[in-house]
């Protein structure tokens, strides 16, 4: 509920607006059935045309106000829940922004997705309900009853049995039901995992005639959604009649007790009438809160999965902005017997790994598959944080860096090179915001990339779909390469990012980096032997630990693991 509060509070204006106008909607209800008896026996039994007109007339403005008071309560309870589902949505995406990749991963994709878009409009829509019965309901409840009174006080004795008995089974339906929409949210998130990889691995599922079997899951799964919707629903549905039934029955009781009244000489057809009337408008208002009753669950389960994920604590943060610590100009980059475990994980995937790197110079990383490469460079932009040890930038440990401050001195190309749906210029850009064209063409030089954008139909502003699908993977990385360059950091992060690149653009591309990268340090994983031939370092590495540092030529004489490497991928003509 705290969530609640704290979204719909910057509109509590339109909040006010709407319960004016329901406000005066529901007591103009309860009025009309009264003015209606007034025209039956005041005027009709009596012939008074006079009163007729003139009960007929009141009548007609009443109706015009309950149009009007409808109106206004449609458009601000809209207005106010649209804007705070918008508000919330960006919320959540702040916070997951906030996210280190442990905590992302810990959360998972598809529940996020669910979180930011399902479960907010379970709230959106259990909220916009709320602001137009919150009011509506007590006042034709308690003022039906009053009403119902003042026509008839003996007739009025059928509510004693209405009311708490269609009162138990809301109350009843509602707790049953809970769970049960608890765990359909639940079942959601697994169904969009099974969607998303059934999207993102599309081509390996049709290379290994696997269609067959994803639809087999993805039906499986949609089954037992269907299970838990129907018990989640039957209860919710079952009611419905139910309580339809209690209002038939109480409707015929009121009009054969109310004509034995009127028999009796007790009430007038018009009071009878307006009794009915009343006692509809209550139970109405009985049947509204059960609608609401069978949204809350819903909406109760949607609000504490999302108050997860506003309320969790971060794992990687910031230091408070009086304790935090400028870089200044680069002087050198210090991994200091950096240690690394995964949240839950029981043996750490690096230990004790220590390597110094300044400017100008070339750090590069190898190993085999699952030795921690790409675990180690993504502890310097801390998308992970040290487990133990520290990672030092200008002898200043990074967690004593803003996030932001750290970052904007690096430029990192990803071993999966991602592009954004926009233009070549829009992707390069995210490197720097107001770059120019020429300093896009330049990065593109030295990328090895000015040649296929000069080719497509539009130059830098030729279109790029999301994900880059419409370029090779060559040409992805190298626009990946581009972005970087453009941000002159003062360390260039590569993590295996000329694997899609054949031997000659790769040769290329590092030779004109060199230049580029003069007083920047430059980090580069690598799973090819000739990516890293020209390191001013190369730090090998096995099972996480530290198998040799050194260039090439020291390290062919002293570390067994990289001489297995380099022989793996190259002959004994090509290493002499």
């Amino acid at each position: 509920m705290k969530t609640f509060l704290q979204y719909i509070k910057p509109y509590w204006k339109w909040v006010l607006l709407t319960i004016v106008f329901i406000a005066l909607q529901s007591l103009s209800d309860l009025y009309l059935p009264a003015l209606n008896a007034k025209i039956i026996d005041d005027g009709v039994m009596t012939g008074d045309v006079g009163k007729i007109l003139t009960y007929g007339v009141l009548m007609l403005i009443v109706a015009i106000l309950v149009g009007l008071c409808t109106l206004g309560t449609t458009y601000y309870s809209t207005k106010a829940s649209l804007a705070y589902g918008r508000d919330m949505r960006l919320g959540l995406f702040t916070k997951v922004q906030s996210f280190s990749q442990s905590d992302l991963d810990q959360f998972g994709t598809p529940s996020l997705i669910t979180r930011t878009t399902n479960d907010v409009n379970q709230i959106q829509q259990m909220m916009q309900m709320l602001l137009r019965t919150i009011i509506t309901t007590p006042i034709l409840l308690l003022g039906g009853i009053v009403m119902c009174l003042r026509q008839d006080v003996k007739l009025s004795a059928i509510l004693l049995f209405v009311v708490p008995v269609i009162t138990v089974m809301v109350v009843v339906t509602t707790k049953k039901s809970h769970p049960w929409f608890k765990k359909q949210q639940t079942q959601v998130d697994v169904l969009n995992q099974v969607l998303r990889e059934k999207l993102s691995g599309i081509r390996v599922i049709r290379a290994f005639v696997r269609t067959d079997y994803e639809e087999k899951r993805y039906d499986s799964e949609n089954e037992k959604m269907l299970k838990i919707a129907v018990h989640a629903h039957k209860l919710m549905t079952a009611m419905m009649p139910m309580v339809t039934l209690v209002m038939n029955i109480a409707t015929l009781a009121a009009y054969y007790l109310g004509a034995i009244r009127i028999d009796n000489g007790g009430m007038g057809i018009g009071s009878m009438n307006a009794f009915v009337t009343y006692l509809t408008q209550i139970l109405m208002s009985v049947m509204m809160s059960s609608m609401m009753m069978n949204m809350i669950p819903r909406a109760m389960t949607s609000i504490g999965r999302i108050n997860e994920v506003l309320e969790y604590e971060p794992t990687v943060q910031d230091l408070n902005a009086s304790e935090e610590k400028q870089l200044g100009k680069f002087q050198g980059l210090e991994f200091r017997d950096v240690s690394f475990c995964y949240p839950g994980a029981d043996c750490p995937v690096l230990e004790h790994v220590s390597f110094v790197t300044r400017p100008g110079e070339t750090t590069a990383i190898i190993g085999s598959t699952g030795s921690g490469k790409s675990t180690l460079i993504n502890l310097l932009p801390r998308i992970y944080d040290v487990t133990e040890g520290q990672v030092l930038m200008n002898g200043i440990d990074v967690r004593e860096v803003s996030q932001a401050e750290l970052r904007s001195h690096l430029g990192v190309v990803p071993q999966k090179a991602l592009l954004f749906d926009g233009t070549v210029a829009s992707n390069l850009r995210y490197g720097k915001e107001d770059a120019t064209e020429e300093e896009l063409w330049h990065a593109l030089e030295v990328a090895q990339g000015k040649d296929f954008v000069s080719g497509m139909p539009r130059g830098l502003e030729s279109s790029i779909s999301q994900g880059g699908t419409n370029v090779s993977g060559g040409q992805r990385q190298r626009l990946a390469i581009a972005r970087a360059i453009i941000r002159k950091p003062d360390v260039y992060i590569f993590d295996d990012s000329f694997s899609a690149l054949d031997f000659k653009t790769d040769a290329k591309l590092r030779q004109a980096l060199s230049h580029e990268t003069k007083e920047a340090a430059v980090l580069i994983v690598a799973q090819r032997v000739t990516t890293v031939l020209g390191a001013d370092r190369i730090i090998v590495l096995d099972e996480g630990k530290v198998a040799g540092i050194g260039t090439h030529k020291e390290l062919m004489e002293s570390c067994q693991v990289y001489k297995e490497i380099v022989f793996s991928q190259l002959s004994a003509e090509e290493v002499a």
